[in-house]
């Protein structure tokens, strides 16, 4: 497939929102049962406004692949089927929780609405960043299976996309919450930088399964079956233009496999191993300018990622385009 950057911008921009927002909601609930210190609400008010600022630019990147951006409206209203729909409405829903999640910290309106039977008190951010929470796994399922529901992309129909997606997002907020802790709260540096190095981790594992996956997979399609002739021996002259069409520009990357080599190698090493070793060295030597350069690494490198998980879905048309374009 060829990778549209508005849409590599808009999955992995929200995903940091997400993962950021998820980092700050763990440590809250941590120190809501005396497990961590109790940070300041502006911790939580400013961490959560960096959050929407990542998720609204993801949302404004997404505009750009839109022929009709007036009409994107019109993406929410087949949520019973579609889940680009499903994405449309979970994403302005999440963001506008997490404003209040935010703004609730920011201006300290936080009452106690619930108190449990041992007598904890449940607050009304703590409320707002549970269904912010649901909402951001559900942000994660939705963007991860508009591609994993596709069954003749081999390299995306399966699990480990919408948990790729979810990982890799985590993974990137985390290690950004680390860096602001560093900044604003520094005693929690450990706790979130101990997290990003375990998601990261993950991340790793998963998306190494994912590839060790796709390679293995073989075309369930020929070109026989493409064009219903039964002959074994079919030769191409012209696809029917001597120009290009927009099947050879919007369903093939054009890049060579050495491209392709040089493309998850550069991800592999930006996004897991690097992070992970600039986050592991943070743990021993808290620096801001280390963490600073782990989640610049890793957003640069999930942007390859991103670009490699969509070059390397094979789309079976190309059986016949490819050799033409």
């Amino acid at each position: 497939m060829n990778p549209a950057f508005s849409v590599i911008f808009l999955t992995t921009l929200i995903g940091i929102g997400q993962g950021l927002f998820l980092a700050l909601f763990t440590q809250q609930s941590y120190a809501l049962f005396d497990l961590l210190p109790h940070q300041d609400a502006r911790f939580y008010g400013w961490g959560s406004l960096l959050a929407l600022l990542f998720t609204t630019a993801g949302l404004v990147a997404s505009f750009f692949h839109l022929g009709r951006p007036e009409r994107a409206w019109r993406s929410a209203a087949q949520w019973r089927t579609s889940w680009l729909s499903r994405e449309v409405i979970v994403l302005p829903a999440f963001m506008g929780i997490l404003f209040l999640y935010g703004a609730s910290h920011l201006i300290g309106l936080d009452p106690v609405l619930l108190t449990l039977p041992s007598g904890l008190g449940i607050n009304a951010t703590v409320i707002l960043g549970g269904i912010a929470t649901i909402l951001a796994f559900a942000l994660f399922v939705s963007t991860g299976m508009i591609y994993a529901c596709l069954r003749f992309l081999q390299e995306w129909h399966s699990p480990l996309t919408v948990i790729n997606f979810t990982l890799l997002g985590g993974a990137s907020g985390f290690t950004l919450a680390t860096l602001y802790a560093t900044m604003v709260a520094p005693t929690q540096t450990g706790f979130l930088g101990g997290w990003a190095i375990i998601i990261t981790l993950l991340g790793l594992l998963g998306r190494s399964s994912s590839l060790w996956r796709n390679a293995r997979l073989r075309p369930k399609s020929t070109l026989q079956t493409a064009i219903g002739i039964k002959h074994p021996r079919i030769v191409q002259t012209a696809q029917g233009a001597m120009g290009g069409s927009f099947s050879t520009r919007e369903f093939f990357h054009g890049k060579s496999e050495a491209f392709l080599g040089r493309m998850k190698a550069s991800f592999l090493l930006l996004a897991f191993a690097l992070p992970l070793l600039l986050l592991a060295s943070n743990l021993s030597y808290p620096s801001a300018l280390l963490l600073c350069v782990a989640f610049v690494s890793q957003f640069a490198g999930l942007l390859a990622e991103r670009w490699y998980f969509f070059a390397e879905a094979k789309h079976p048309q190309n059986l016949y385009y490819q050799g033409m374009s």
